[in-house]
């Protein structure tokens, strides 16, 4: 059997596991996500055989006005997620800070850049995308 990896809210009463991780990770700058984590930048990673354990009926969902979902615990408010236009939940981006153990992942980019926190520098040396990733 493959590795599982599991994660929850803050609560804990949501919680879910994934069988893997895509390769690309990205610190996400765009002015929606820095809002949604109260960060200046989300940390979202694509992930597969995603299976909810719990608290699954306790996930709100957000649209925005560009049609894009984030996901969070409609008890403790935990940022958990987010999808693209018209994805189904199956496919969502989880928060890494949502897992609960370490995660075979590295972050290989910024996004979004356009739009980050002026208070913010971007300090590293990883490729920096003013968009998505061009």
């Amino acid at each position: 059997m493959d590795a599982m990896y599991s994660g929850s809210c803050l609560c804990s009463q949501v919680r879910f596991v994934v069988e893997g991780f895509s390769s690309k990770v990205a610190n996400c700058h765009c002015s929606m996500c820095r809002k949604f984590h109260g960060a200046a930048f989300a940390t979202l990673v694509s992930v597969s055989g995603l299976r909810w354990v719990s608290g699954e009926s306790l996930l709100k969902h957000y649209t925005a006005g560009n049609g894009t979902v984030r996901s969070f615990c409609s008890e403790c408010g935990s940022s958990l997620g987010f999808r693209g236009r018209n994805e189904p939940l199956s496919a969502i981006e989880i928060a890494i800070s949502a897992f609960d153990e370490d995660i075979p992942v590295e972050v290989d980019a910024h996004i979004y850049t356009n739009y980050k926190a002026c208070w913010h520098h971007i300090a590293d040396k990883l490729p920096a995308y003013g968009e998505g990733r061009e």
